[in-house]
């Protein structure tokens, strides 16, 4: 195969994951569930917080799996 054409899907997938990631930093924030789900782990000592969404996470990375090996066929 052409480099050129090896480099220019590279470029294509790319420049669509970025459109996809910042979708999602704008959107984000209005999913009133996503990062706020139970067995999330909050610390709060004083002026000091540590937020840590592991069960968010998990959730995504399920969703994630079934998109990617839906498109995988």
């Amino acid at each position: 195969m052409n480099p050129l054409s090896e480099l220019g899907k590279l470029l294509v997938f790319l420049g669509i994951f970025s459109v996809v990631v910042g979708l999602f930093l704008i959107a984000g924030p209005k999913i009133p569930f996503l990062g706020r789900l139970p067995g999330d782990i909050v610390i709060r000592h004083g002026n000091f917080t540590f937020y840590f969404p592991w069960v968010t996470c998990i959730v995504l990375s399920i969703v994630l799996t079934l998109i990617f090996s839906i498109f995988r066929r």
